[in-house]
């Protein structure tokens, strides 16, 4: 179990990390999502214990990481967005090598991984050959070398092409059902297939922490509602419909002979039923209304506007 309580990180005058607070159950597979130098990354490295909070405790199955770093560590397997390999050696040569430097018999691990992570085909190729793919692969096997309970990702499918993200996203699968995982991404179909569970993080502060189907929900009726109406003058439209109930703006583009209109919900509730009452009250054409609901995307940027720093 991995618990972090009000836990902050500065560099100098610079927060990084804000009061963060959570906990993450064994088993688990949780995206850790956030603009550009939102924080994810220090958070994942104080995690790590590769930094120290200059405020509150992360803990890792009990123990106090900054207390404990060499029992902590042993516990876990990171992997940065830019693993780094040894270009020039082979991938049995370079695990091995990890092997040795992690204690771990070789002879009994590297085929077990080789297994797992799909390397077989390219033990005995230079790592400098092989493609973005399979060299995430051989970070992934680095990461698992000591049998880790805990899995930590950055990144992992950058700058992959299709192909090789859905072979990577089918790994991580594979690995999370006997480990807990965090990835921090921010491909939002990545995060929507693989993970149970969102935290998301923005200006160094939790802005929201949820499983993700529940946090779509939550946001799913406060979508767009489009209607398409006849007979009525753009001006009109926006000074009626802005008066509903429950509208926070509203949109009108010149549709052929009709207009196409878009109105945003202040929160939650249905819009429809009064916007159609308040149309034809007005004696307008309404040819078509329909509820686009917000998407993952949609609730990501709602949540983390303004939430860019200058470090990460």
């Amino acid at each position: 179990m991995i618990e972090l309580e009000h836990v902050s990180r500065r560099f100098g005058t610079f927060r990084a990390v804000d009061d963060i607070s959570f906990s993450i159950r064994t088993g688990e597979i949780v995206g850790l999502l956030g603009p550009n130098g939102a924080g994810k990354t220090t958070t994942m490295r104080m995690i790590c214990g590769f930094l120290e909070p200059s405020g509150g405790t992360v803990r890792v199955d009990g123990l106090d990481v900054a207390a404990n770093p060499v029992e902590t560590k042993r516990k876990i397997g990171y992997m940065p967005e830019s693993a780094p390999l040894y270009s020039d050696m082979m991938v049995a040569d370079y695990l091995a090598y990890v092997a040795r430097m992690e204690g771990v018999d070789a002879e009994k691990k590297i085929p077990l991984l080789a297994e797992t992570c799909g390397l077989r085909e390219v033990m005995h190729k230079n790592i400098s050959d092989l493609s973005r793919g399979n060299k995430q692969r051989v970070g992934l096997a680095h990461a698992l070398m000591n049998d880790p309970e805990i899995l930590i990702l950055d990144e992992p499918t950058s700058g992959l092409d299709p192909n090789q993200v859905s072979e990577v996203r089918s790994l991580i699968k594979k690995i999370g059902e006997t480990r807990t995982v965090i990835i921090s991404t921010h491909i939002l179909s990545e995060v929507e297939m693989l993970c149970g569970r969102i935290i998301i993080i923005s200006g160094g502060k939790k802005v929201a922490d949820s499983p993700t189907e529940e946090l779509r929900a939550q946001y799913a009726s406060t979508g767009t509602v489009r209607l398409l109406l006849g007979g009525a003058g753009a001006d009109a439209v926006r000074r009626v419909l802005e008066g509903v109930r429950g509208v926070s703006s509203c949109s009108v583009q010149e549709h052929d002979d009709k207009l196409l209109v878009s109105v945003s919900a202040e929160g939650e509730g249905e819009l429809r039923p009064e916007l159609a009452r308040a149309v034809l009250a007005q004696g307008w054409d309404l040819y078509g209304m329909e509820l686009v609901r917000n998407s993952l995307e949609d609730v990501f940027r709602a949540l983390t506007v303004g939430g860019e720093q200058h470090e990460n």
